[in-house]
């Protein structure tokens, strides 16, 4: 087995290729409803989705050449500010996109972005894993949230594109820093409970307050602050703002 979450399993059936396939509870009706759902879900949005550099394809797909995003960080922490920077950029350019075709991923964070080698020696991101998302054109809803502290409580239980907003800012912190917003160490907890109490405790109340980790030191922070501050109204807006700061880095 490749990875395992809440609703399915990825497992290799041959060389190159993964299947993702859904966790049955068997007697627990309610959770195999929710769960044959998001397999719905995600089918008809990668549909709707096509083909695109920076999305994963299909329910029957290409194994990630070097896993996800959030495992690649912890096992790679020299990973140059170049790459970083790329990283970012291409969330960026996945976000607009989904965006573009009415689609809200809802449950944004580094494990749902796979690092795949589409070129010799390159280290690319794709977004996968929308079996939570929305697409209201369509009638489709996963009924997912992001985990902290790629959430803020202010939007309660309501999708939109300033909560994949919001969960991009706080995927830049951990590409450019490392570690989640908040955390002192990298990598994730040891158990949810841990996980969970961090969240309630320290988590939550800074965000609803906006309080927020000082960025000025990163670049971009001010994309990243602007994410969170519910700042831009569009993906294509923070991902135009994230391209003048990398401009202005490079000259």
């Amino acid at each position: 087995m490749l990875d395992c979450g809440s609703s399915g399993i990825i497992d290799r059936v041959s060389p190159g290729v993964a299947l993702k396939e859904p966790i049955i509870y068997l007697g627990q009706t309610e959770v195999d409803k929710r769960i044959a759902n998001c397999f719905s879900v995600e089918r008809q949005i990668l549909k709707r989705l096509g083909h695109h550099p920076r999305i994963g394809d299909g329910i029957l797909l290409a194994e990630a050449s070097h896993g996800n995003l959030q495992a690649y960080l912890d096992s790679h922490p020299s990973t140059n500010l170049g790459q970083r920077l790329t990283w970012c950029r291409q969330v960026a350019e996945a976000i607009d996109y989904i965006h573009s075709c009415g689609i809200i991923h809802s449950d944004l964070r580094p494990a749902n972005l796979l690092v795949h080698e589409i070129t010799p020696g390159a280290r690319d991101l794709q977004l996968c894993d929308f079996g939570g998302s929305v697409c209201q054109e369509l009638g489709l809803d996963g009924f997912s949230l992001p985990d902290g502290p790629f959430y803020n409580p202010v939007f309660k239980n309501e999708s939109s594109t300033l909560l994949d907003l919001f969960g991009m800012g706080s995927i830049f912190y951990t590409i450019l820093t490392g570690t989640w917003p908040y955390k002192t160490s990298p990598g994730r907890f040891a158990s949810i409970d841990d996980r969970l109490d961090w969240e309630e405790r320290i988590v939550y109340p800074n965000f609803k307050a906006e309080k927020f980790p000082d960025v000025g030191h990163l670049p971009g922070g001010n994309v990243i602050l602007k994410c969170w501050m519910r700042q831009f109204a569009t993906a294509r807006d923070a991902l135009t703002a994230l391209e003048e700061a990398l401009l202005g880095l490079e000259e």
